[in-house]
């Protein structure tokens, strides 16, 4: 959330280790999204409501400048879920290090309807119709994902809608709900609360099953509280990603402070669980590092059959005389392509090396408009991170990278064809980039 000049990241964390477990809301804070200062985690178990665990949640700021937060408790050893809240302990601390659970948790409990298992990470509430506010929590009932939709004047006494937000069937557990309106003609963000006609939504959901995100576009109805995605939306595996890569349990929050909508998405591990634990952490957060230097510009280049040595952050196009020797889309075929992959991803463990890493082909299709017969990459590789966006940013892959040899002046990024049409490369600018500093206090 931004606060008071201040941006505040709380994440999952496992003090005791680089494994799952002993979960709390670690917390870092940043003036400028870039250079971050970790500060005293700010949720832990310590009450009977969440004594074996704080799991996910979200941040809102209500009336009177006042933050607050919605988590998933887990109370006993059978994994029962219930959604507590947090509040700031000192309004007067400009990083809000310490946070007060009120003996009035939980705020909300599952009903006879509810899977207690699989009711977990209320969303950043919205003020909708008749004052009331509104939030999402991610559940499941048998294989059909559900966003349940609860109610509340006062952001304390809380109760469930007849009817969720929105559901699907055959697509398992929805984790980490994320919705939000977007403008129809504007490139500004939004507030979570605006409404209107000129505003579509946006529903993420992140499917426990395949441990991958999707998304639709579409319509939220106020006066009933439904969420109906647009026709040509593909509401299921198949459907929309904002990552096709590693990318998982993302939230995104809105920024007044330059009207914008930030996402923040968790690019886990793809190294052996042994090495995680030799390293000491894993999982990290995903985020553009604007620290550039040492940049360089090619002049034109023809890639035949072979390969341009490149280096650091690139932003390259590239440019074609005709789509004559192009392939046919084959939509029946990419349709079986994502079934197979999505199956896959169920069972991760057959993709694991010798090793135990976890080490897939990533790929994502484009929307790309080619009349002007080009087509824009941008690269940013950062440690075991890489990050290509395609067309201007309409599609994006992240992946873990853990070179033994391929580091330092030994590093190198190629642009290669292995089509029989020569592709030119018009423009290609790199630099290499800096660490940002610690944040002083």
């Amino acid at each position: 959330m931004y606060y008071n000049g201040i941006y505040h990241l709380f994440y999952q964390y496992n003090p005791k280790g680089a494994v799952w477990g002993n979960i709390v809301w670690a917390h870092s804070v940043s003036k400028d999204l870039i250079n971050w200062q970790r500060l005293e985690n700010a949720i832990y178990p310590s009450k009977p409501f969440d004594k074996y665990g704080c799991w996910s949640g979200s941040a809102t700021v209500l009336p009177g400048n006042k933050p607050i937060i919605l988590y998933t408790g887990i109370i006993d050893q059978n994994n029962t879920q219930v959604q507590n809240y947090a509040v700031p302990a000192n309004l007067s601390d400009p990083y809000l290090r310490h946070w007060v659970k009120p003996d009035n948790n939980p705020l909300i409990v599952s009903d006879e309807s509810i899977n207690k298992t699989a009711f977990r990470d209320p969303a950043t509430a919205w003020m909708g119709r008749g004052g009331r506010w509104r939030i999402s929590i991610g559940g499941r009932r048998k294989h059909r994902g559900i966003a349940y939709l609860y109610r509340s004047k006062d952001f304390i006494h809380w109760a469930k809608a007849q009817h969720p937000l929105h559901t699907s069937a055959g697509t398992g557990n929805w984790e980490c709900p994320d919705f939000f309106p977007v403008s129809v003609s504007g490139k500004n963000g939004l507030d979570t609360s605006v409404m209107g006609s000129d505003v579509k939504h946006v529903l993420k959901v992140s499917l426990d099953v395949t441990r991958y995100e999707y998304y639709t576009l579409g319509t939220y109805f106020t006066k009933n509280d439904r969420y109906v995605p647009d026709e040509n939306m593909v509401d299921g595996w198949n459907g929309l990603r904002y990552d096709y890569g590693n990318f998982y349990a993302s939230k995104s929050f809105f920024d007044p402070s330059k009207n914008r909508r930030i996402l923040w998405g968790w690019a886990n591990e793809s190294d052996a669980t042994v090495d995680d634990v030799k390293k000491g952490w894993a999982g990290i957060q995903g985020e553009n590092r604007n620290q550039r230097n040492n940049s360089f510009t090619e002049e034109p280049v023809l890639i035949y059959d072979g390969c341009v040595n490149m280096a650091g952050r690139v932003d390259v196009t590239f440019s074609f005389d005709s789509l004559d020797k192009a392939e046919p889309f084959d939509q029946a075929g990419t349709d079986t392509m994502h079934r197979s992959f999505a199956a896959k991803r169920v069972r991760p463990s057959s993709l694991k090396d010798g090793t135990g890493a976890y080490r897939p082909s990533f790929a994502g299709f484009v929307d790309a408009d080619l009349t002007g017969k080009k087509l824009s990459l941008r690269s940013l590789i950062d440690n075991s991170v890489v990050e290509s966006f395609g067309a201007g940013g309409k599609t994006c892959i992240s992946s873990r990278v853990y070179p033994t040899l391929a580091i330092y002046g030994n590093a190198h990024l190629y642009a290669f064809n292995n089509g029989t049409q020569t592709v030119k490369i018009d423009s290609l600018n790199a630099w290499s980039m800096n660490s940002p500093p610690l944040m002083n206090q």
